[in-house]
């Protein structure tokens, strides 16, 4: 199989290091200039910050308008903002019986189907977390033991779930994690899960500029977190979506019991449940910090939109949306003291 990673920023150069290391046939493919040159010349350093440890990996990287080959997966892993002329230009470098893998966040699949039919539609949940250096560089900030993806077919027949869980487990073998791979039916459960956790900790880690640990455990932002999860979880349930475990974890039974201990007990489990991830920052933040448009809108947003259209209210989540794009347009600093604009 001929694999592509199409937006090697800094999740992309994980996996995508990570599968040729495991023997996949990978290109990695990026529209900036220096990393690709970066990992032309020097291999991926992948520095594993949250187990102090470092690898570099050669790999085969392109820019865009270097591709000649055409690829039996490519896997989409740049900003959802230019999601349809992505994958416009993408149609002619897929084979005839090629499949398109979205790893972004949110719910991204739609705009595979508009753009390539249902039968080429397919996701993954990505449990890790990663932070851009550049010229060949990224930081791993999970945990390699916590890193997992869950993958299935976006309303299809998901004939093609196993060949995607076979080639990602050449990852998954390469970073020594066993179950590093699950393949869904609910693919949709899945996307809800990771979508309701990036609700919370990446839209609260970018308001606050803390690290997903943090989140966790100080006293404003928890609580915030908790009841971002719960707005989450109550648009899924609308949706009629059964959310998927996380790391083998059932969120809902975690962190959307009713009642004062309940809730208590909710508050306790956030900083364990974040433990390896717990030095993970919002890649939001990062593109903020550079001067770029944040991807909130499909985030923490599409819980947002999808709860007004089910009538279901998500004001905390609404409010967070706000506030990002409040940093964004230059009206609010990053900082803990966001937390205080939630008095709704």
């Amino acid at each position: 199989m001929k694999i592509a990673i199409y937006g090697a920023g800094a999740m992309g150069t994980v996996l995508g290091s990570y599968l040729t290391k495991g023997g996949a046939d990978v290109t990695l493919i990026s529209r900036n200039r220096e990393h690709i040159e970066g990992l032309k010349q020097n291999g991926a350093k992948i520095l594993c910050v949250a187990d102090g440890t470092e690898e570099n990996i050669p790999v085969r990287a392109l820019l865009p308008e270097e591709m000649t080959e055409r690829y039996d997966i490519i896997f989409l892993m740049t900003k959802q903002r230019e999601n349809e002329k992505t994958l416009q230009f993408l149609k002619d470098y897929l084979l005839d019986d090629g499949i398109v893998c979205t790893t972004q966040n949110g719910l991204p699949e739609e705009s595979v189907v508009k753009a390539l039919g249902t039968e080429r539609a397919y996701g993954a949940a990505v449990s890790f977390g990663a932070t851009f250096v550049g010229g060949g560089c990224v930081k791993l900030t999970s945990q390699k033991s916590a890193m997992s993806v869950l993958v299935g077919g976006y309303q299809n027949d998901n004939a093609k779930t196993p060949l995607l869980a076979e080639a990602l487990q050449k990852a998954g073998e390469a970073i020594g994690t066993e179950n590093f791979v699950t393949a869904t039916d609910n693919l949709a459960g899945a996307r809800w899960s990771k979508l309701a956790i990036n609700a919370a900790f990446s839209t609260l880690s970018t308001i606050t500029g803390l690290t997903f640990g943090e989140v966790a455990k100080r006293s404003k932002t928890k609580k915030l977190a908790l009841k971002i999860l719960r707005e989450a979880f109550a648009v899924a349930k609308a949706q009629g979506v059964t959310l998927e475990k996380m790391q083998g974890h059932d969120l809902t039974k975690l962190f959307g019991g009713k009642g004062f201990f309940k809730t208590m007990i909710a508050y306790c489990l956030l900083p364990v449940a974040m433990k390896r991830h717990k030095m993970l920052v919002s890649g939001m933040l990062k593109d903020i910090e550079a001067g770029k448009k944040c991807d909130v809108d499909f985030v923490a947003g599409a819980v947002v939109a999808a709860g007004k259209r089910e009538n279901i209210p998500t004001p905390y989540t609404e409010k967070a949306v706000q506030i990002v794009h409040g940093i964004e347009n230059g009206l609010y600093e990053i900082s803990y003291a966001n937390a205080d604009f939630f008095e709704i």
